[in-house]
């Protein structure tokens, strides 16, 4: 996750034809919870009013440089922080691209009716509520329990929000350093005995350098001795009622699918801290929240920093990927990489074949039940590099301030 400044101050450039997902990041929250690596402040509305102004200007930047979209998800931080600022961007997005899909990010202290009917109104299809534990020491070694509300108070809430989307999920987190196997069964109990989820997405724990102080004084020290039982215990008390959709996440009906980087395999990022992929290439945006919103209203790109892979990396990143949706089409990847040909990831291949990880059906490799705490162990090491990143990016913040100003006075 080495990057570098971009060649140009210029969007991606959009393949025609082809249609992507837009990945659309709200970094606002209530409250900043102490496991938490992904690119969030606290809420100030005066700022965050500003950002939704200069997202909605990003958003129609990509529709003029000729990008189609058909999947939207939006995350965070907490998107419906300002449910009418969200509502109204999402008005934009579907008036400018022929929108199938809408995933939407939450919180359980969200789950009021006029958020709900608000969101189901702009044509929300999945609301996805970051619960991560019923266990009310748990949610207060996190700091949600005064927050977001006690394990019984987030169950009715659910309760109340089943059924008015097309899938509602569950964010989950194993191996927390306090939770034990009675309480793990407990958070399984309530999933399986309630219809109060479409779908769970269990995610381990994952620590960064940014976030591990804080972690350790609030939450407790992190290890990793329980995590493979722990996975095992999820993997078997969770079905038959939810079927793996990838090696984290479970759903009711198989076809529905959590993380957007297995559906597609090219996405554009809004906002700031917001990553996209596209031909071959990783971009970031500022993560200073000040300088993103004074770029984009100059009309400039929020992009800062690239990171082109090679071909056998992009293929590296594919496999990676596309077993953590359980299979990859190898015959249409080799097709894709024939440049790369003969016996690409051979190494890779034969030592997850022999450790028992993958097995080939026809011309597709699947992740078996071994291999799907496998690529749990891979997955939390890959995101912990993008977290590690993260932690680069926004120390980067001062660089990019003093970049601005020889930008604004060579223009000026």
């Amino acid at each position: 996750m080495r990057f570098g400044p971009p060649d140009a101050d210029k969007l991606p450039v959009a393949d025609q034809g082809k249609r992507y997902l837009l990945y659309v990041h709200i970094p606002f929250c209530e409250t900043l919870c102490p496991f938490c690596c992904f690119h969030r402040v606290s809420l100030r509305r005066p700022q965050a009013d500003l950002y939704f102004d200069a997202l909605r200007d990003e958003i129609r930047a990509y529709e003029k440089a000729g990008f189609e979209f058909t999947d939207v998800y939006i995350g965070g931080g907490t998107p419906t922080v300002i449910p009418a600022q969200l509502i109204e961007t999402l008005e934009l997005i579907r008036s400018l691209y022929t929108i199938e899909r809408i995933s939407v990010e939450t919180n359980p202290n969200h789950l009021a009716s006029p958020t709900l009917s608000g969101l189901r109104g702009a044509a929300v299809n999945r609301l996805s509520v970051g619960v991560q534990s019923f266990d009310d020491r748990l949610l207060k070694d996190m700091g949600r329990y005064e927050s977001y509300g006690s394990g019984e108070e987030i169950i009715d809430r659910l309760r109340a929000a089943y059924g008015i989307f097309d899938t509602l999920n569950v964010d989950m987190i194993f191996n927390q350093p306090h939770q034990t196997n009675g309480s793990l069964d407990r958070d399984i109990d309530i999933l399986m005995e309630n219809d109060i989820a479409d779908q769970v997405s269990f995610y381990p724990i994952m620590p960064a350098p940014a976030t591990s102080r804080t972690m350790k004084r609030t939450m407790g020290t992190i290890s990793f001795r329980n995590e493979r039982a722990m996975y095992r215990r999820i993997l078997a008390r969770l079905q038959p009622k939810y079927q793996p959709s990838t090696a984290w996440c479970f759903s009711c009906n198989h076809d529905l699918v959590d993380e957007y980087i297995v559906d597609h395999e090219e996405y554009i990022g809004v906002g700031s801290g917001a990553f996209s992929y596209v031909g071959g290439c990783f971009y970031s945006s500022s993560f200073s929240i000040n300088r993103y919103i004074d770029t984009i209203g100059s009309g400039r790109t929020g992009i800062v920093m690239s990171r082109t892979l090679s071909q056998m990396e992009q293929l590296r990143y594919r496999f990676l990927v596309g077993l953590f949706g359980l299979e990859l089409d190898w015959e249409k990847t080799r097709r894709e990489y024939r440049s790369l040909w003969p016996g690409p990831l051979w190494k890779e291949r034969l030592f997850f074949s022999l450790l028992g990880s993958i097995r080939k059906d026809g011309g597709i490799y699947r992740l078996t039940d071994k291999g799907m705490y496998h690529w749990v162990v891979m997955m939390r090491e890959f995101l912990t590099g993008v977290n590690n990143f993260r932690d680069e990016m926004r120390a980067h913040i001062s660089i990019e301030r003093m970049l601005d100003k020889v930008h604004y006075t060579a223009a000026g």
